[in-house]
């Protein structure tokens, strides 16, 4: 039986629109900042507290980021990637009445995935990998590893969905059918 497995960002929710109150936050200029949140979100991904996260991008910007200010920009953070689309939550919601085995692997942080469990579209899928709660990420093996070994499946009876052309191909290397999510309508016409 088929496991239909879901990227989170930019799939179920849109893209963050928090970068310029982060960069604000840390008294930085937009330009500066978002460059320095990108090239340290791997790490972010993968395990790193927020504080190391943080205070990695303070580093970097010549900035003190104390543990206080690390829990405002993580509760910003979180924030800016809550905000589901109203199409992706329609869908989750048809496929899981349905009766489709749904599943969500995510490259997020350990403390967005403590949110992310809390809301409503989580109910839909019946496990949840978050990468910054195993330590490894996409396009890494090593995660589609971890999550079939969750799912007690074999590669070919996952259907994986992902806005990023690298973590399809991660996903395509150890096997599982992958596509790239090109909206809520392309991936209908796949599931049909």
């Amino acid at each position: 039986m088929t496991w239909i497995v879901f990227d989170y960002g930019e799939v179920i929710c849109g893209r963050t629109d928090a970068l310029p109150e982060l960069a604000n936050t840390m008294g930085a200029a937009l330009a500066e900042f978002e460059p320095l949140y990108w090239a340290h979100r791997d790490a972010y991904d993968r395990g790193a507290s927020d504080l190391q996260y943080w205070g990695g991008i303070g580093d970097a910007l010549g900035i003190t980021v104390d543990q206080s200010t690390s829990d405002k920009l993580t509760a910003i953070d979180i924030e800016g990637w809550s905000h589901v689309e109203p199409a992706s939550a329609e869908l989750l919601a048809a496929l899981d009445e349905a009766g489709a085995r749904l599943a969500l692997l995510s490259n997020a942080p350990a403390s967005f995935a403590r949110f992310a469990e809390r809301q409503d579209w989580a109910r839909h899928f019946r496990v949840r990998v978050f990468s910054g709660d195993v330590g490894v990420a996409k396009p890494d093996a090593a995660i589609f590893e971890t999550l079939l070994a969750r799912l007690a499946a074999q590669p070919g009876d996952c259907l994986f969905l992902d806005d990023r052309q690298s973590n399809v191909d991660g996903a395509r290397a150890v096997g599982l059918r992958a596509h790239r999510w090109l909206g809520v309508e392309a991936a209908g016409e796949l599931l049909a």
